[in-house]
């Protein structure tokens, strides 16, 4: 029998593929895993998203590369939208940085800086036994590791897997044990300590 409007579903339901995709704060997934023994609807939703998930861990990433020249057509696109040139990595006239030590084990690879929003996006990479020191999001920031393991407070991440801070947030211990790489968004003005 098909649904009718009149049923009524979990309202949490609308972030179970987000869980599934490791892609909620740690504050949401955490919420997440306390909802999900009490609720039928919640658990037939991951169940239904779990294969999903798992082909995409396991999918090749030459077949998701993009085609020669996407790269620079984004990046054009992007900045004819804003109003204003935004480099990426990788296009035509932008030389590839080098890894700049910043700390004693911590190098960034600075990708992309939007003064305007006050934005900057770098590679990050740390040396095994590494602490990065607490800091404060002035903005939202977003990460994605690339390899190794990482921890942030009491959440373990793997490659693969997202996190995102929202403003006012803080991270009081972030370090790897077997050194990671990662993708970071983040605000200009966070600040350390």
């Amino acid at each position: 029998m098909s649904e009718t409007l009149t049923e009524k579903h979990c309202a949490k339901s609308e972030h179970v593929a987000i869980y599934a995709l490791r892609a909620l704060s740690a504050k949401s997934a955490s919420q997440m895993e306390a909802h999900l023994p009490t609720c039928n609807d919640c658990r037939n939703e991951l169940e239904r998203f779990r294969p999903i998930v798992d082909c995409l861990v396991d999918w090749p990433s030459d077949d998701i590369k993009p085609p020669a020249g996407t790269r620079e057509a984004v990046a054009r696109r992007i900045s004819s939208e804003a109003g204003r040139e935004i480099r990426l990595s990788g296009t035509r006239g932008f030389n590839e940085p080098e890894w700049e030590q910043v700390s004693p084990g911590i190098w960034c690879q600075l990708l992309a800086t939007d003064e305007e929003r006050e934005r900057v996006s770098m590679l990050v990479r740390l040396a095994p036994g590494v602490v990065y020191p607490p800091h404060t999001h002035a903005g939202v920031e977003e990460l994605h590791l690339l390899d190794g393991e990482l921890w942030i407070d009491e959440r373990k991440l793997f490659a693969g897997d997202f996190n995102r801070a929202e403003p006012g947030t803080s991270d009081q211990l972030v370090w790897s044990e077997t050194g990671c790489t990662c993708v970071l968004v983040t605000s200009l003005r966070d600040t350390l300590g």
